[in-house]
């Protein structure tokens, strides 16, 4: 079975791909949270991963509350992509 990698380069407008796979690891997490507090509401993160992120979420729900959404577009071992949505 093929398994399809919905992180693409070809995006709406107001929704931005963030490939963590291609940043150092030691940096990512900082990385992660300068794309989210340069959205404005109504903008999309796309962050596509090779693993779940599972501790990052917990520090984005801390850090941001009810002001990103967090939704799973795809989420098999080792193609993980999540849309971050900014709300307020």
């Amino acid at each position: 079975m093929q398994t399809i990698h919905v992180c693409n380069h070809t995006t709406p407008e107001a929704l931005y791909p963030f490939d963590a796979r291609g940043i150092a690891k030691r940096f990512r997490h900082a990385a992660i949270f300068g794309a989210l507090d340069a959205l404005v509401p109504g903008e999309v993160m796309r962050f596509c991963n090779d693993h779940d992120p599972l501790p990052l979420l917990g520090q984005l729900q801390q850090r941001y509350g009810d002001t990103v959404s967090i939704t799973y577009r795809q989420r098999e071992p080792g193609a993980i992509v999540i849309d971050f949505a900014r709300l307020a």
